[in-house]
């Protein structure tokens, strides 16, 4: 399993769409075995939630993400996590151990940055 963390550097970031980049992470048996960092290609409306699909992320961890990026996560199958804040590693620690659970944050606007979640 991938799990991808919208962050700035190894802190979740506020805003999914406008982090500067993606720590991603490989699991098996609930452990994490491996950490990549992929810089975020660019913000355009629909773009990221396919890009990261083709790097084969299950699930995607950030503080807040606008409803349509949600929404094409969950047609690809991949779960969304909303509300997380912190290090992206600790992050992943607590969704494997089912202590992490989705807010339901939502942004509505996106002229701003690092507004979102709050």
């Amino acid at each position: 399993m991938k799990i991808a963390v919208a962050s700035e550097k190894d802190m979740v970031t506020q805003h999914f769409g406008h982090c500067e980049n993606f720590n991603i992470f490989e699991v098996k048996e609930d452990q994490i075995v491996s950490h990549e960092i992929l810089a975020n290609p660019g913000h355009s409306p629909g773009f990221l939630p396919n890009y990261l699909y083709e790097k084969g992320v299950n699930v995607i961890i950030s503080g807040g993400m606008g409803g349509n990026a949600v929404n094409l996560f969950n047609e690809r199958g991949i779960e969304v996590i909303t509300g997380a804040s912190g290090s992206s590693e600790a992050a992943v620690k607590s969704y494997l151990q089912g202590q992490l659970k989705s807010s339901g944050s939502v942004c509505h606007e996106h002229q701003h940055r690092g507004e979102c979640g709050h």
